[in-house]
Formats: structure tokens, sequence, C-alpha cells
């Protein structure tokens, strides 16, 4: 009778919570699943093949789990093998929920071979398709529900259903706010143990802040460093704690460093488009250094779409006979040419476009959208990790500087964000020399003759190698490829001192990525030593670290992070 009356207790207090938060938010609740194209009839054969091998699966598994020793034993596949969702001895060690593993398994296997036979579907449809169904298969995993999850089965007991309860409220907390949650909120606070690099604010525009970061060497490079982080994040990817900070290593290499702050999009900047981010963001922040230094050039970086604004800078300044404004010029995970853009491209085509308009309001997208659709590109990890963890283990979420940087969202310009999806990654405009053009300047970028530094990320699913490659292809100048390890994030952000990951180098000429990888030599840890070694090569000269290197006191501006980092 106790535990009856408890686990009534237990269902009673969910349902009220449920009513007190209102179920009318799951109604607001945007899925941001693109549409699954029409899929043509699939051909009769083929269908009664893949029947049979799927039935004939199916009674192998009730075989193995009616008499093991006599069935054949389940082979997993090294991606199998290594699925943390079931790295628990308890999906193996118990019969149950080990046959449940299994039967996963072998239709997730079924379902993704019934895409690669339909037939009729062209590559973008089949390549949404294919998408879908991982996306189905990823949220169907048991380990995603209570009841054929072991570990949550033996939590609940433990805890006479608590771990629901909390989970619970975890849950109804991010429907409130409209974003998962997926690190400890109050951790991590902006100027204080995150962006702490020391610096000043030198300049602020609506577009923008330029920060310069205080030299901490006597001497320092003589051309100044301005970094151009992507505005669908805030800058500090590149200024997390100080022992993963990518800026404050470059000032302690000697580097005079400046970075751009982007204001997050309001209904001023209705307007915007990506004609601003090069003229009014990225060629102003560089004439603005140089006449503040007195220096005829800079030293460039660009980070995914800032690399991709960074090249078609390159281009115009190339076509105004104004390109030694740029020494050289480095991209981190950047697109030019969106062919072979990856995941992303299935949430890009009319139907997507329309949706994403109509969830612009005032001139600008919400960044928490933006945030939905790059979790959706790693589903399993960045959504359903948390919903077994955090709501149904009830476990507490633990302190992670970069998934609190992957939190703090920030809008879009509605009108650029429109442009740079239909022109770039649906017509893949900017590598046809003259079809966009910056201020009436067209753009072509085989015209870009400075010296280029391209890092990719061998595991990257948001600017794929591949796709990051084509920028080899586009350049004139002398020109550099580097493929570290990891992804979109971890490739790039990688202190030397951490010991991690790996990149790959290759001297010769060669032309494409499979034949860089096939002539590449491995190399341990950071790629960042690598890249300082070819800037000292392009800039050998130093200078006394005193007057304008250290950036002034202004009260109005104030210190670095900023203010704009800071508004939502």
């Amino acid at each position: 009778m106790e535990d009856l009356q408890h686990w009534t207790w237990v269902f009673g207090r969910a349902q009220q919570m449920m009513m007190e938060q209102g179920l009318d938010l799951v109604g607001q609740m945007s899925t941001h699943v693109p549409p699954m194209p029409a899929v043509p009839p699939v051909d009769p054969a083929a269908a009664m093949r893949a029947g049979a091998e799927l039935w004939a699966d199916t009674m192998t598994l009730w075989q193995r789990f009616l008499d093991p020793a006599a069935a054949p034993k389940f082979e997993e596949t090294p991606e199998q093998a290594r699925d943390k969702r079931f790295k628990a001895p308890q999906w193996r060690e118990q019969p149950v929920f080990d046959f449940i593993r299994q039967s996963y398994l072998t239709l997730s296997n079924h379902l993704l071979k019934g895409v690669d036979q339909v037939e009729g579907l062209s590559p973008k449809q089949k390549e949404q398709l294919r998408f879908a169904t991982q996306g189905f298969i990823d949220a169907m995993s048991p380990s995603n529900f209570p009841a054929t999850n072991p570990l949550v089965v033996e939590r609940t007991i433990e805890t006479k259903g608590e771990n629901l309860l909390k989970g619970l409220a975890h849950m109804l907390n991010d429907l409130s706010k409209g974003q998962m949650t997926q690190t400890v909120e109050g951790a991590f606070a902006v100027g204080e143990n995150i962006a702490t690099t020391p610096g000043r604010v030198v300049k602020r525009t609506p577009l923008y802040e330029l920060i310069q970061y205080s030299p901490t060497t006597e001497t320092v490079f003589e051309t100044p460093l301005v970094i151009f982080p992507p505005w669908i994040n805030r800058f500090y990817i590149l200024d997390l704690t100080p022992e993963k900070s990518f800026i404050r290593w470059a000032v302690e290499q000697g580097l005079t460093v400046f970075v751009v702050s982007w204001k997050s999009a309001d209904a001023t900047m209705a307007d915007v488009i990506w004609d601003d981010y090069v003229e009014r963001g990225q060629i102003d922040a560089i004439d603005t250094i140089r006449e503040l230094l007195g220096v005829e050039s800079v030293h460039a970086i660009g980070y995914c779409v800032a690399g991709t604004t960074l090249a078609a800078t390159l281009a115009v300044l190339a076509a105004r006979g104004e390109a030694a404004k740029v020494k050289s010029a480095t991209f981190f995970t950047a697109q030019v040419d969106f062919s072979e853009a990856g995941d992303l491209n299935v949430f890009v085509d009319d139907e997507q476009l329309a949706l994403i308009q109509s969830l612009s309001s005032d001139g600008f997208l919400d960044g928490r959208y933006m945030a939905a659709t790059f979790n959706l590109l790693r589903g399993r990890d960045l959504i359903w990790n948390y919903v077994t963890s955090n709501y149904l283990l009830g476990e507490d979420y633990v302190p992670f500087d970069l998934l609190h940087w992957n939190s703090d969202v920030t809008n879009l310009p509605a009108k650029w964000h429109a442009s740079y999806l239909s022109d770039l990654y649906r017509d893949n405009l900017l590598v046809r020399p003259g079809a966009l053009a910056i201020a009436g300047t067209p753009i072509d970028l085989h015209r870009i003759t400075t010296p280029c530094y391209v890092q990719a990320g061998r595991e990257d699913h948001i600017a794929p190698a591949r796709s990051v490659w084509k920028l080899m292809d586009q350049l004139a100048g002398p020109r550099r490829f580097v493929l570290a390890g990891s992804g979109h994030i971890a490739g790039v952000v990688n202190p030397p001192a951490a010991g991690k990951y790996q990149y790959w180098v290759n001297p010769d000429p060669v032309a494409s990525l499979d034949a860089f990888v096939a002539g590449a030599t491995e190399v341990k840890g950071s790629w960042w030593p690598d890249w300082i070694d070819w800037i000292a090569a392009h800039d050998p000269n130093r200078v006394p670290a005193t007057g304008a290197r250290c950036p002034s006191v202004n009260p109005e501006l104030g210190d670095a992070p900023g203010t704009y980092v800071r508004q939502r």
C-alpha cells in the first residue's frame, strides 16, 4: 500500500506539473524537420528482396533470443560497437534489452537500405530522405524511452520515480524558454570566467564592435591580426576559458590581435544584407586597424560564414586594386563552393526558405531557430543524449564552456539570411565569376592572389572537408591546406597544451582532397603552431609593443569583451 501511494503521488505530481506549465507550449514548438520528398513507388522486385531480408534477419533475432547457443552471433559494425547509447553492459548482459538493442539496430539498417533502393529521386531529394530517415531512427532509439532503457528502469526503481519528476521539470523548463538546455545555467559569465583575455573596445558601429587585445610580449609582429568570427554565434568561441583561448594564445605568440564582435540582429538591422558585412564590416574593420596602427596591411582570419565573406572581401579588394590591404588570409572551416555543403543542404529548398521567411519577424530571425537546426544536424549527440540523461535519468547538468557558448544564441538579419541561403547554398553563385557583386563590384574569387591558409576539420558536419577543399580550386595565389582532426569546433579550438587530436599536411601540389590525404603526413597535436610558423614566414619583422600597439582607455567604449556580446 505504501508503494502504491508513492507511485500514485509520482504520477499525480507529474500531471500537475504538466498542467501548470501549459500543454499549449508544445504546440508552439517548431520541429524544423525538412519536409519529406514525394517518394516514387519502389521497384516490386527490390521490395520483395528487402522484405525477405528483413524477415530472415527477424527470424535470426528470435532464434538468438530463444536459443542463443544455436543461433549465429550478432555481428556489430564498428560504428555500432562505438555507439555511446548502448555502451552500458546491461544492453548486452540482460537478454531482453540485448534483444531490444539488436532489433533496433537491425531495423535501422533495413530502413537506411530502403532509402538507397528508392528510385526516381534527385540526389537532393535522396539526401533529404536519408536525413529524415536517420532523424526518425535516432528519435526512436530504445535509449530514448523509459521502459526500454535498462539504465532508466534501474534509476526509476532506485529513486522511486524521483528521476522522472526531476527530468520532467527539466523538460518543462526547456519548453518554457524554447531551447534545450545542454549545460548548467549560471556556471559561466562572459568577462568573468570566459572571454577574459585583457583588451579594450576601440570602435563601435551599428554592426560590430572592434576589440584590441593588450600585448604580453615586448615585441610583436609588424602586421596585426584581425579575426572575423561568424555572426551566427558569439565571438568568444575563440576566447573560452584561458587554457582554450585561441585569442589569448595568439597574443602570447606576439601578434597584435583584433577581433570583431558582431551585434546580434534586432529590428534596426532589418535592411542589413551581405554587402554590409563586407563593406561596413570586414573592409571597414581592416581600414580602421590600418589607420589606428599606421600599417599597410593586416593578417585576417575568417571563421565559417565569416570565412566565406572574407573570400568575397578579398575578391572585392582585388577588383579595386586594394589587395595589399590584406597581407595573408586564414580560413577556418569556410566554404565558397556549396555544391557539396553537407547536411545543411537538406534545409535549403523553396519550401524550407518559405518556412524560414515565415519565422522571421521584425526583420530578424530568432537565434533559437538556427540553434535547433544545428542541433538537428547532430541530433543523437545534441538532442537525444540530453533527453536520456537529463529528462529520463534526471541527472544534473554539468558545467561545460563550449556548450554554454553553443546555447548563447544570436539573432540573424532576415534579408541577409534569406539571400545567403538562396544565393550560396541553393544557387551556388559565389563560384560563378560576376554572378554576385558587392556595392557594384563584381566578385571573382580567381582574382585572389593573397597568400591563404585553409583549415578544414576531418569530421566536420557543417562544413565538410571535401567542401572546404574547393576553396583551394578558386584561389590564384600561394596557399596551404591543413586537415585537422575532429570537427567544426573542436578541430579549430584545439590548444597545443591539450595534446589532443592531430592534423595532416602535404606540401606537394595536388588536385583533390583524396590526393592530399593519400600523400599527407600526420602530425600529432594542434595545428596552431604550424599556423604561427606560416604567419612568421610571411611577416618576419617585429616592432616594439608600445604606443598604438597597446589599446588606449576609452570610458565610452569600455573594456573587452564589450557590450554587443552580452546583448540578447
